[in-house]
């Protein structure tokens, strides 16, 4: 049986608080899902499934495929049980190898001396087995092996992905203080966004958000920015597969006709280029862009729409008071010019949320990076819309 087509323990991870996101989109790809914890999910699936799963997931950060599982004490025990595996089944010396780690050791206090040793046990078995050795570092670029190591317990596996999932592919700019893709993915995910009715995005910044939710409305998968993954580089690997999952996700993409995703910012520079991701992601046509204030921003006549803001948080000291204000022209914004709508503030400040003065329905936790911040829903009821004259 083919290292491909071969089932084994699947773990797909994601950042804090993405696992319920991500494990719907994993039920929805057909699988099962048999474990979920705080970064990820445990499946049974074959590296061949991995490469829909490397595509398809918008949540996701690595698709690691279980290839052995053993007790260690301390990182000779690593070298030892690792020099044993017959890596030249998957693994040629003519590709790069790169090793990560996650480590939680009391006898290792840096994971690189854990990382140096997974690499020493590979090289080794490559040259005695081969008579070569592969060039190796730090990049993600070819084969990626990864440890898990938490006090006896060890576990190795073939990375699939390489570099994260979470980042889409398709920016080129980034704004000064950037969304990661996977998590705006999960945000727009959580609200009550019927993938048709308008979606607007004022403070829009690079565009990450308002991009991301034409994606999702045209059923646009990841895996359509990017060409190279770990799976590509292991002994087996079949692109036939690779090429179909892509030819499929390329076929199932569908129009939405009278879709109106409208995302503004006050920076002319940002909407510039915000412009340019959305040219790369191919959905320029799909949003209509706006320089101005957010307060300008035109929020079409409708019952189901979406207002979705991400307002600076205040991280650096003297922006509160200035922030304060914002906060309350939101609050004042969602309530005069957005009934009907849902309302919703990605913020990581509760006490500047406050200044919005509405009731959210819900506050859906998220992590934006270490920070803790929520997504407040808000109800907006038609009968609040004030028309400008």
């Amino acid at each position: 049986m083919s290292l491909y087509t071969k089932k084994g323990a699947v773990t797909v991870t994601c950042n804090k608080r993405l696992t319920p996101f991500l494990e719907q989109e994993i039920k929805e790809l057909g699988f099962v899902v048999e474990e979920t914890f705080v970064t990820g999910v445990r499946i049974t699936a074959s590296i061949n499934d991995c490469i829909r799963l490397n595509l398809n997931l918008r949540c996701a950060s690595q698709v690691l495929y279980s290839l052995k599982q053993f007790k260690a004490q301390d990182a000779n025990d690593i070298y030892d049980s690792l020099h044993q595996y017959p890596w030249e089944t998957i693994i040629s010396p003519d590709k790069y190898l790169s090793i990560t780690s996650n480590v939680l050791n009391d006898t290792i206090n840096n994971s690189m001396f854990a990382n140096l040793r997974v690499k020493d046990a590979i090289v080794d078995r490559l040259r005695e087995k081969t008579g070569k050795r592969p060039s190796t570092g730090a990049e993600l670029s070819g084969v990626v092996i990864n440890l898990f190591w938490k006090n006896e317990d060890a576990e190795v596996f073939l990375d699939t992905s390489g570099d994260s999932l979470a980042r889409h592919g398709y920016r080129k700019i980034p704004g000064r203080a950037p969304m990661l893709e996977a998590l705006a993915a999960a945000t727009i995910l959580a609200t009550k966004w019927d993938r048709k009715s308008p979606f607007v995005n004022p403070m829009c910044g690079s565009g990450t958000v308002a991009i991301e939710a034409a994606l999702i409305a045209t059923n646009t998968r990841p895996g359509l920015f990017r060409n190279n993954y770990a799976f590509m580089h292991f002994i087996g690997y079949d692109e036939e597969v690779y090429l179909l999952e892509r030819a499929r996700l390329e076929k199932q993409i569908k129009d939405v006709p009278g879709l109106k995703i409208i995302a503004s910012d006050l920076s002319e520079m940002a909407v510039i280029n915000a412009r340019k991701n959305a040219k790369a992601a191919g959905v320029a046509d799909l949003i209509t862009f706006k320089t101005c204030d957010f307060e300008a921003t035109p929020v079409p006549e409708n019952t189901n729409g979406v207002v979705y803001m991400n307002p600076e948080y205040g991280l650096r000291l003297g922006e509160i008071k200035e922030l304060e204000a914002t906060y309350s022209r939101i609050g004042d914004f969602l309530k005069q010019k957005c009934g009907g709508y849902f309302g919703y503030i990605f913020t990581g400040n509760l006490e500047l949320a406050k200044k919005i003065r509405l009731n959210p329905n819900r506050r859906i936790e998220f992590y934006n990076s270490t920070l803790d911040c929520r997504l407040l829903e808000y109800e907006l009821y038609a009968g609040t819309r004030r028309k400008d004259k």
